[in-house]
């Protein structure tokens, strides 16, 4: 049984939980993510790692309630336990290996959409820490849709803020902001996206076509975080992958982004039904 220290609405159904897990925490990497099952009867929820405390213990995992599993989540509490916590699951990001005087030249940009700000924090801080400068640019809805501005702002050199109807920030999607940056003179030797397939998607296409080497992280389609299910396969430069073993992290200019979006929807019918019921 894994405690819930701390609980947090960060926008209208989404929400932060701090989770004690000491060996968890102490092991963390960017990254990497973790499975959550809520109780007994629970099916395995695969969640991206927000943020770690080695000192505390404690893991901070960010939900969006959309499905059964969300909702029986959002309904703890501080106080209350969680039946299992499993992890640090998935490949860190490369650059955790790489050599720190080469990192420290790259000039990199993070794009994060909507609850893909939650696995951004913790490369962005990771990086800072590491003496890196890198610019973000978050994505979202509206003004009340944004999540984690004012830790992202701890660590960003630039942060940028995005909003579709223009309510905050720039007004516009996150592929124009970067567009413009490019425009204004920005370079960039890595972009590393992380968000809704469709935003990936689209940044994807940008940055190719700006000669931008680009990493998306394909959590979104992944369902038991083991890779028996079959659920998060996807092609990757004509090899068949799966997210929750190979990656989450994979090179966006090869991915077949059509594929993985249509392979995110099969259960969409099932899923709903169950919405229905509860």
């Amino acid at each position: 049984m894994y405690k819930i220290v701390e609980k947090e609405m960060l926008a209208e159904n989404i929400y932060s939980m701090d989770i004690l897990a000491p060996r968890v925490a102490e092991s963390a990497q960017p990254g990497q993510f973790v499975i959550v099952i809520v109780d007994e009867e629970g099916e395995r929820l695969p969640l991206t790692i927000c943020d770690y405390d080695v000192e505390k213990g404690t893991v901070q995992i960010v939900v969006q309630t959309m499905g059964c599993s969300t909702k029986k989540l959002e309904k703890k509490d501080a106080g209350d336990y969680l039946h299992s916590f499993v992890g640090p699951l998935g490949v860190p990001s490369e650059y955790v290996h790489e050599n720190l005087e080469e990192l420290k030249k790259r000039k990199m940009v993070f794009v994060a959409g909507g609850v893909g700000t939650a696995p951004t924090f913790p490369q962005v801080r990771w990086l800072a820490e590491k003496g890196i400068d890198v610019d973000v640019i978050v994505g979202a809805k509206s003004k009340d849709k944004v999540i984690l501005e004012e830790k992202l702002s701890k660590y960003a050199k630039n942060l940028y803020i995005c909003t579709d109807d223009g309510s905050y920030g720039f007004h516009g999607m996150v592929t124009a902001k970067l567009k413009e940056l490019v425009e204004e003179g920005k370079e960039y030797d890595q972009c590393i996206a992380i968000g809704p397939m469709i935003m990936m998607k689209f940044v994807s296409l940008l940055t190719e076509e700006l000669n931008i080497p680009t990493v998306v992280s394909l959590n979104p389609i992944m369902v038991d975080g083991t890779g028996m299910c079959g659920a998060c396969r996807v092609t990757v430069g004509n090899e068949t992958k799966f997210a929750c073993v190979d990656g989450p992290e994979f090179d966006a200019h090869i991915v077949d982004f059509d594929e993985a979006m249509q392979r995110q929807g099969q259960y969409k019918k099932e899923e709903c039904a169950i919405k229905e019921e509860i």
